[in-house]
């Protein structure tokens, strides 16, 4: 009688895509230093992906359950609302089409992402969105064509001034 086992082969598990937090604005609030800053609520949602648990994520961060519903109903939590419903439910939900009003916060800051190795969180990012800015850069091309030189210079002369938009001129 024969000690050897019979060669079986293993079956692989058939490969399953991980799951993607949608990139998400945060919701424009009064700012506080003791409430939902706009870092608050990306940790808020990735303290959500790791415990599927509202109130133990505001905990995590130091805010209550409370508040934290009371955000997710601002009329301009959208895509904090995507972001949120993705990391409690643990499916893709379809991706958040940012409306035309958030392409400025876009343009210039950029969304939250939260990169997720393996389901748990990893890092939290925030970059401009460079389509988006030129897309602003065009439509002002458009915008002054029509001026002439002198109130060219005068408009460039404003907009170095302006602490928002010296980074772009």
């Amino acid at each position: 009688m024969s000690k050897r086992r019979p060669i079986t082969r293993r079956r692989h598990k058939p490969w399953t895509a991980y799951l993607q937090i949608p990139p998400f604005l945060p919701v424009p609030l009064r700012t506080r230093r003791d409430g939902w800053t706009p870092a608050r609520q990306a940790r808020f949602i990735a303290a959500l992906v790791r415990t599927a648990c509202v109130r133990k994520a505001a905990q995590a961060i130091g805010l209550t359950r409370e508040s934290a519903y009371r955000l997710r109903r601002h009329p301009r939590a959208g895509s904090f609302r995507a972001a949120w419903d993705t990391a409690v439910s643990g499916k893709q939900q379809p991706r958040w089409k940012f409306t035309q009003a958030e392409a400025r916060d876009l343009a210039v800051e950029g969304p939250f992402r939260i990169a997720l190795h393996r389901g748990s969180p990893r890092t939290i990012w925030r970059k401009p969105d460079d389509s988006r800015l030129l897309s602003f850069v065009t439509r002002l091309d458009r915008l002054v064509a029509h001026l002439t030189p002198s109130q060219q210079d005068d408009l460039l002369a404003w907009a170095v001034t302006q602490p928002h938009l010296r980074r772009f001129v």
